[in-house]
């Protein structure tokens, strides 16, 4: 297998995509336990961990990464489900003494292999202060590759293009809220809940579903990767063909340096496995798992 580090050139920042909540207050743990998935009063201060918000129904509203701070809660969610987490947030805080607000200083991205020192960051899983700012892990959700996030004055690494962040983000299997995945997206569909999901834990916002699944272990459904052959590129959107029945749809693509071709993501049908052949507006290719690879 090819090294999953090698499709980063270079270490490099990318800015605006990521958005901060922060949760202050002396009610902050008990709710956000009774609205994330993940168990918030477990976390030790200065860790960091994978959870959900869901709607009550139990479908996806955003992928969270949480910041246990000494004193305050943080959630790093993709910047465009901004809004919508603030309005979920805000919507149930009855008779609870938190505040809420978005973080006003610019939030960066670092990718690549020499993140950890461009951070100024030891490469644990704590929350620091580093020159830069507030410095934290911030894994990607299926792959190796070093990410960080910096809060506050920008880190000293090249500027990544739009371009090639795009192209980054999925050969690594990193689906973005709004664009990969909608509001119909079952979590298991989604991303390996046994990180994201404490099963231990009292009720939360939309548990019932996602523990009937856990229980039922079966979705019809899940995220994969796409290898298209030649130089033509799909369009996102475009249904996904395997044995003239259309089996999924493509959520995004992008050229690969990597692969040296096209590559997508989007949901495919669970019973089309990885190196299956398909189509997508005729241009044939295969099902990939997850970071792709050439």
């Amino acid at each position: 297998m090819s090294d999953p580090h090698r499709v980063v050139p270079e270490t490099g920042i990318v800015a605006d995509r990521t958005s901060l909540v922060w949760v202050d207050g002396p009610d902050a743990v008990s709710f956000l336990e009774g609205l994330l998935s993940q168990g918030i009063g477990a976390m030790r201060p200065g860790a960091g961990a994978r959870s959900l918000l869901l709607a009550p129904n139990g479908k996806l509203r955003a992928l969270l990464w949480v910041l246990r701070d000494e004193d305050r809660i943080g959630l790093l969610c993709d910047a465009g489900v901004l809004d919508a987490v603030l309005g979920d947030l805000r919507r149930f805080k009855i008779r609870v003494e938190v505040e809420i607000s978005a973080e006003t200083e610019r939030v960066w991205e670092v990718w690549g292999p020499a993140a950890a020192a461009v951070t100024d960051h030891d490469g644990s899983d704590v929350l620091r202060v580093g020159e830069s700012g507030l410095v934290a892990p911030y894994p990607l959700q299926r792959s190796p590759l070093p990410r960080f996030v910096v809060i506050g004055a920008k880190p000293q690494a090249p500027v990544m293009s739009p371009a090639m962040v795009e192209m980054v983000r999925i050969e690594h299997g990193e689906a973005v809220v709004g664009i990969d995945l909608d509001d119909k997206v079952i979590p298991q569909e989604a991303i390996d809940t046994a990180t994201a999901v404490d099963f231990t834990k009292g009720c939360y916002l939309g548990q019932e579903l996602v523990a009937r699944i856990d229980s039922r272990g079966h979705v019809n459904r899940r995220l994969m990767g796409f290898v298209f052959a030649g130089s033509e590129e799909p369009p996102a959107g475009s249904d996904i063909v395997h044995e003239d029945r259309v089996v999924g749809r493509l959520t995004s693509v992008t050229r690969s340096e990597q692969v040296g071709g096209a590559i997508g993501l989007g949901m495919l049908r669970t019973e089309v496995g990885a190196e299956r052949a398909i189509t997508a507006e005729g241009i044939r290719g295969r099902a990939s798992e997850l970071p792709i690879r050439s």
